[in-house]
């Protein structure tokens, strides 16, 4: 029986979400915002409308994950509205540089807070370093093509991806009890620096004004610093749709899917928009912009506990990303086995394993291809390159719910968008807006993202030839 067997409830799924959002930007994030904004009430803002953003998402994927709650996620969504291409290409591209890279950039964040701990283990400790012939002379190359380089802290997020890995393929229960166990230290981490922030604000409400920049700053240059600040905004939002992907393996997920987006993104919404005003009751937007390497939660926390709050921010740093990794993984492997068992993919990754259920050769494929990632050093580039596509799919995935709706007017729907058409609309008009200012902004990385998702119509080719 190549089924996934349902043992996560709506707590489970809830943590999977709260837990692969909240990574370390939430930590340095607000500080390369404000070098943009550097205006208080618009810095709030801007997280308050990427967090509203999120939850329209949310809103539309419910509707989606309750009518076909299925493994896979956004890509039987996307399938299932515009046909197999569009669904491989989106799993294709998830598989090739969104998911394995996030799993390969968050890892390598961990091994650089665990450096600090303990420097050996750090990136300056260099292990290999190759030259790659001409190509290392020529400018304008991403490092990744121009030296192979190794370092201690590639080893370390090599570590972390692998063991991450195996807890997974012990099975969903042993995956989701860790996701459960990190989210929940990550949110008290969280709670103790907004908790500390509160009693700060009355002495420290100077920091929130004036609220707004004044009115001759709305100029070209600051509205494109705005928009820049906002993309940031989103990508520490990022990740919100990985409950999706496991809902083959959620108890009831007609109810509980939906429910736990709504839970999910609006409790990630609030910590996020809470913390924000917890570092600005201690730190000035303007010095907040400035911050060596944007590590605002640790000035706000040494400011909020003294000397030891450098060490509880890196612990806290430390748990989080360890649980955003292992909720990567988690939801990342069902995409590639949801594409298996439909022959859009190898093969053995349809497998399951017969005692526990679990994808195991999809855990594999997807944790060896991270390691890669991490130690050639090309997950930076390659995300940079994606940011585009990744948003694209979003949209197209909305879009679907449109779609779906006039193609499939009779077909069950346990839960219905809130606010249907206004919801999904709203959403197109923030994304599609975005999209365009991406493309004008840096239309190199978006041709090397949108050439990185078509790399995949050869690979459905032969796949579609050989099934």
């Amino acid at each position: 029986m190549n089924t996934l067997r349902p043992h996560i409830g709506l707590f489970g799924g809830t943590m999977i979400i709260v837990g692969s959002m909240i990574g370390s930007a939430i930590f340095l994030t607000p500080s390369t915002m404000a070098a943009h904004v550097p205006s208080p009430g618009l810095l709030i803002g801007l997280w308050i409308v990427g967090g509203l953003l999120t939850i329209v998402g949310a809103l539309c994927y419910g509707e989606l994950a309750a009518m076909a709650p299925h493994a896979g996620g956004q890509y039987v969504y996307l399938r299932e509205a515009f046909g197999p291409l569009c669904g491989f290409l989106y799993g294709w591209t998830l598989f090739l540089v969104i998911q394995t890279g996030f799993n390969a950039a968050v890892s390598i964040a961990f091994a650089k807070y665990l450096g600090v701990f303990f420097p050996f283990l750090g990136e300056a400790n260099v292990l290999l370093h190759v030259p790659l012939g001409e190509m290392s002379k020529l400018e304008g190359l991403p490092k990744f093509l121009q030296a192979l380089e190794i370092n201690t802290a590639q080893l370390v997020a090599c570590g972390v991806i692998v063991l991450l890995t195996g807890v997974n393929m012990l099975g969903v229960r042993q995956g989701s009890l860790v996701q459960n166990i990190l989210t929940t230290l990550k949110i008290a981490g969280l709670a103790a620096l907004i908790l500390a922030g509160i009693t700060h604000v009355g002495p420290g409400i100077e920091n929130f004004t004036p609220l707004l920049p004044p009115a001759e700053l709305w100029q070209a240059g600051f509205l494109a610093g705005v928009a820049v600040a906002f993309s940031q905004a989103l990508f520490a939002y990022d990740a919100w749709n990985t409950a999706t992907f496991v809902a083959e393996e959620v108890k009831n997920p007609q109810v509980n899917l939906p429910r736990a987006l709504l839970l999910g993104t609006g409790g990630v919404t609030l910590l996020y928009v809470l913390t924000v005003i917890a570092y600005m009751a201690v730190v000035p937007v303007a010095e907040m912009g400035a911050i060596p390497e944007n590590r605002i939660a640790q000035v706000a926390a040494t400011r909020f506990f003294g000397p030891m709050g450098v060490n509880l921010v890196i612990v806290a740093i430390l748990v989080s990303t360890f649980g955003c990794v292992n909720g990567l993984i988690l939801g990342g492997a069902r995409v590639i086995f949801a594409m298996a068992r439909e022959g859009l993919f190898f093969r053995s990754c349809a497998t399951l394993r017969a005692k526990t259920g679990t994808p195991v050769m999809a855990l594999i494929f997807q944790g060896v291809w991270s390691c890669v990632l991490t130690l050639t050093g090309s997950y930076n580039d390659l995300l940079t390159y994606t940011t585009f596509a990744s948003v694209l799919f979003g949209a197209l995935t909305v879009l679907g719910l449109f779609r779906l709706r006039q193609t499939q007017p009779d077909r069950p729907r346990p839960y219905r968008c809130w606010g249907y058409p206004f919801t999904p609309a709203i959403y197109l008009l923030i994304a599609v807006p975005f999209l365009v200012y991406v493309i004008q902004g840096d239309p190199k990385s978006t041709g090397i993202g949108l050439a990185l998702v078509l790399s995949g119509l050869p690979v459905y080719w032969l796949l579609r030839r050989s099934g």
